[in-house]
């Protein structure tokens, strides 16, 4: 969000800028500032007596955010005992606009702190525990249930803003094939290639890692950008969520993309074409040291890599209005066969804002994916079956065979205050974890985001 600066080009340190707002609240026009729960105001807590602008005002944006997420597992699924299962995750932000603070030209500085807790549908009550289900009906949750240090970077434009750098700690789904995360099923929400490339290659929020972003405006619609970060498992461990240090390192990943940002008839889209590579040695998921040996070692690879392909567009002005109106998405994920237990994934849908001129705000979405298990992976499933001699499905012992598992979701979004979205979806799963004997479920959801 862009605040004009009140100060020119005086340069004044953060302490001495919160003190000056402090001090400035006594003449602040407090008639004016939005009070606890004004529905316009920016935040559930107000304007904090005209403090929260004044802040803005000299490049301080500091946040408090809230999403929960209700998952009940009303029919079908592994387990057809009914329960609802409740996932949250706070996340205490900051974001410095170091032009108004420091006189740093385009320069940004982004500290976030969140914590995750609760429990998840999907896994004790719709996907079979040998094989997991791939989505999640609960999206905030996972990576831990713990508190973690999820951005520290800085930002700095050259070249009449043509040039952006960013470094620090941060995911690499932040700038590459980057989603919305409206819906609250995961095959929905959020950049997908950290969904399917592993869950120890690609990660998404809430872990960060060391990184860098160099990106390029080539055309007022175009750009291209590369990063560089380190791959290093040990972060997704629970007590190094402010781990520092690079110990535990294995390689580095390094994604490249170009973006592209049309507006046709006023309707504003974006189209990313991207790829990564990582340097990180990964087990294959199929060819063993010894061939057909069960018990050898999964041969190990020296790289891994994939591609994608996100679309997004406004196709519609609802009465003329450009703000309101029809937009589609479609994503594509390929990680590399070698290495990955998702072949391909395939997402597709459509969202509306503005459908009723009672509620412009309000929205509703409705969206399928399908995640489609790699045929070598399952190869290597039905060899450990055949040698610990194992074909009933009832059977512990027996490796559930993994297809395709579909997901999809329908949401409304209800806009109750410009500080609170609440989401009731209902969501269907197809196949969980891509197991055909597992039941396909039916799930009700809420999804509620908040700020404070």
């Amino acid at each position: 969000m862009k605040h004009a600066d009140l100060r020119g080009g005086h340069r004044c340190t953060w302490l001495k800028g919160i003190a000056f707002s402090s001090l400035a609240l006594a003449g602040s026009q407090a008639a004016q500032a939005a009070g606890v729960f004004d529905p316009n105001a920016a935040g559930m807590t107000g304007d904090w007596g005209g403090v929260r602008n004044e802040l803005l005002e000299q490049g301080y944006d500091l946040t408090l955010d809230y999403v929960g997420e209700l998952g009940y597992n009303a029919h079908g699924g592994y387990d057809q005992d009914h329960t609802a299962r409740w996932s949250g995750q706070f996340t205490l932000g900051a974001k410095l606009d170091l032009q108004k603070i420091l006189g740093w030209e385009d320069a940004t500085f982004k500290l976030a702190i969140t914590e995750r807790e609760g429990r998840n549908i999907s896994n004790d009550r719709i996907s079979d525990p040998r094989a997991p289900m791939y989505s999640s009906n609960q999206e905030v949750w996972g990576r831990g249930q713990t508190w973690r240090l999820t951005q520290m970077w800085i930002s700095k434009s050259f070249l009449a803003r043509k040039l952006d750098l960013k470094f620090g700690r941060f995911g690499e789904g932040e700038d590459f094939n980057s989603f919305p995360c409206d819906f609250q099923n995961l095959a929905l929400c959020g950049s997908q290639m950290g969904n399917w490339a592993g869950a120890n290659t690609w990660y998404n929020w809430p872990i960060a890692q060391w990184g860098a972003r160099v990106k390029y405006q080539l055309t007022p619609q175009l750009f291209a950008q590369v990063g560089v970060f380190e791959h290093n498992p040990s972060l997704l461990e629970t007590g190094n969520g402010f781990k520092l240090n690079f110990s535990g390192g294995k390689g580095v990943i390094l994604p490249v993309e170009l973006v592209w940002q049309p507006t046709f008839r006023q309707l504003p889209g974006e189209y990313r074409v991207g790829a990564y590579y990582s340097s990180a040695d990964a087990a294959d998921v199929h060819s063993r040291e010894t061939p057909g040996d069960v018990n050898s070692p999964l041969r190990s690879r020296d790289s891994k890599y994939g591609y994608w392909l996100v679309a997004q567009q406004q196709v519609t002005a609802h009465a003329g209005d450009p703000q309101r109106g029809l937009s589609l998405f479609a994503n594509v994920t390929v990680p590399d066969r070698e290495t990955s237990q998702v072949g391909h994934f395939i997402q597709a849908g459509l969202t509306y804002k503005g459908l009723f001129d009672a509620r412009p705000q309000d929205d509703i979405g409705v969206g399928v994916a399908r995640i489609h298990t790699n045929s070598r992976y399952r190869d290597n499933q039905r060899l450990v079956n055949a040698a610990n001699q194992q074909s009933d499905y009832d059977n512990p012992g027996y490796q559930p065979l993994q297809g395709n598992e579909y997901d999809a979701e329908l949401y409304y979004g209800i806009h109750a205050t410009r500080w609170l979205v609440i989401r009731p979806n209902l969501q269907y799963v197809r196949d969980p974890g891509g197991v055909s004997q597992v039941d396909d479920a039916w799930v009700l959801g809420v999804k509620v985001q908040s700020s404070f």
